[in-house]
């Protein structure tokens, strides 16, 4: 009975509270798409027709975020020189996860063949644990062709083909070399200076340059405001001979001492990760971590998988870690050079959200430039593509905020608030319908509005503090649910605050959102992400 009351107050506040937000998003959506139109009318860049050697633009980095951009830009028809430090096959254990929201975006660019032929995993949603039961978090995908979904692989494998599809174009030259920096005269970015694979120290010149140069830049600095948080390490291990609970579903396991995340990276691995804090983080070379995993993770780990676990622990070489590194997007704006991807901006692993946050970007950075038929004007252009950083607030707010709350609300903790924040998310997912599907549509990618978030943090929040007063208020009930808004508004407000309010709340409000570019300035020429209903 307590909890049907709490669903009908919830209801009720979250009809209320979601007219506005859709009447306020309508208006943001009514804007950006009305631009967009007017903008992809317009004609692409014609084939450069200078001396040979030159170029139109320099990418630094042929990751995901580096290759894609290469491909789209080579398409539009720009001359693109990318100076990659490794061509080979990366090695990784990040970028192993596409949200629909993600292979969408690999649509708009043409690329969505590149996740064909490598034995990537359709993804349909995750399975979450706790305390004995579970609940399903699916992905919307009800509306979409049977081929959209998630995917699942060996990151390498998908960069691999994303390169060899940037380099099937004869205007992308993809070059070996490691970027040293930026080549910089009287405040604006000309070139960079790299040494090529023999060591040879040369100069590339354009007159604009794109880093994004992965999350261990070297070149950031002159870019942005960089301030990297590590809050926790990632401890990966690679599962055969066994099979999830559920096909085309990954498992998240809330357990202490640590989150246990499932999910399979090819038709006979499954990709284990276990999320530890930076504090706490055992050594892996004298057998440490492997203590900790058989003893501590192990007897948390799902019976179908348990066997399997104590072999990948065993397998020599096969525990890695990698720092979850969080960074908020502070830009220092400066002509003839942009910072997009990981370089640029950085969230929490635990959601997987990252290469759907960067192939957004590139879609968003493509159209800017595609008006611009000279990018000789640096300072011009520098103007013009400020409004990148608001353009890109709408998925990646979203994405970055909802993985950094999960992380920090999943963390296994000894305070009894963090136990009600987590059963509060547990229960409110329980609830299905309108519930669950909103959030899981904002996990994929789908639904990338600042303010939808918003609001079901706001409707949680409701569902916890009625979970606790309920049936009758007593002091501590009223002492529980009040260091439960405590604890989950420290959670959330500083994440919010990084994001940026006016940018992510109030798009409309920042002057940049309605630059034109150069040379159209009686055009209303923007652009916004829009919202996948």
């Amino acid at each position: 009975m307590a909890e049907q009351y709490i669903v009908v107050v919830a209801s009720v506040i979250a009809s209320l509270l979601g007219f506005v937000f859709l009447k306020y998003n309508s208006l943001v959506r009514f804007w950006g798409l009305t631009k967009l139109r007017r903008r992809s009318a317009l004609e692409l860049p014609k084939e450069n027709s200078e001396a040979v050697g030159t170029t139109d633009i320099i990418i630094v980095g042929a990751g995901v975020a580096g290759a894609a951009l290469a491909y789209s830009l080579g398409k539009d028809g720009r001359q693109v020189l990318v100076i990659e430090r490794d061509l080979n096959a990366p090695n990784r254990i990040a970028g192993e996860s596409l949200l629909p929201g993600g292979y969408l975006k690999l649509i708009e660019l043409g690329l969505q063949d590149c996740v064909d032929e490598i034995d990537a995993q359709r993804i349909l949603g995750y399975i979450l644990y706790k305390d004995g039961k579970n609940v399903p978090v699916s992905f919307p995908l009800e509306k979409f062709q049977p081929h959209v979904a998630g995917r699942n692989f060996h990151n390498g494998r998908f960069v691999q083909k994303l390169r060899k599809k940037a380099a099937s174009l004869h205007n992308v030259n993809l070059e070996q070399g490691i970027a040293t920096s930026l080549l910089e005269e009287n405040g604006i970015v000309k070139g960079v200076h790299y040494r090529n694979k023999s060591g040879q120290m040369l100069t590339a010149y354009a007159p604009l340059t794109i880093v994004c140069d992965g999350c261990f830049s070297n070149l950031r600095r002159s870019l942005c405001y960089p301030k990297v948080d590590i809050p926790s390490y990632t401890v990966g291990v690679i599962l055969t001979n066994c099979k999830l609970p559920i096909e085309n579903y990954g498992a998240l396991i809330l357990a202490d001492p640590s989150p246990i995340l499932f999910y399979p990276i090819s038709s006979t691995e499954i990709r284990c990760f276990v999320n530890i804090p930076s504090e706490n983080v055992p050594s892996v070379s004298n057998g440490e971590m492997a203590y900790f995993l058989k003893t501590l993770v192990a007897p948390k780990v799902l019976p179908e998988l348990y066997n399997s676990f104590i072999l990948a622990i065993e397998k020599k070489n096969n525990i890695r870690t990698m720092p979850n590194k969080i960074m908020a997007a502070a830009p220092h704006p400066t002509p003839g050079a942009i910072l997009i991807g990981d370089a640029f901006n950085m969230r929490h692993g635990i959601t997987g959200g990252g290469m759907t946050v960067a192939l957004s970007d590139v879609v968003i950075l493509r159209d800017l430039l595609r008006p611009l038929h000279d990018l000789s004007d640096a300072s011009a252009i520098c103007k013009y593509l400020e409004s990148f950083y608001t353009l890109r607030k709408p998925m990646s707010s979203t994405i970055n905020t909802l993985a950094n709350v999960v992380q920090k609300a999943f963390s296994a903790s000894s305070d009894p608030a963090m136990d009600n924040i987590q059963q509060t998310l547990f229960g409110y997912l329980r609830l299905g319908g309108f519930f669950s599907y909103g959030i899981s549509a904002i996990f994929a990618g789908l639904c990338p509005h600042p303010l939808s978030l918003a609001f079901h943090f706001f409707a949680i929040t409701i569902y916890g503090v009625g979970r606790l007063l309920l049936p009758f208020p007593s002091p501590k009930r009223l002492w529980d649910a009040a260091k439960l808004l405590w604890v989950a508004s420290s959670i959330l407000l500083p994440f919010i605050h990084s994001e940026g309010v006016r940018q992510t709340f109030f798009p409309l409000t920042v002057p940049a959102y309605y630059r034109t570019p150069p040379g159209n300035k009686g055009e209303n020429v923007r652009e916004e992400t829009a919202c996948i209903n």
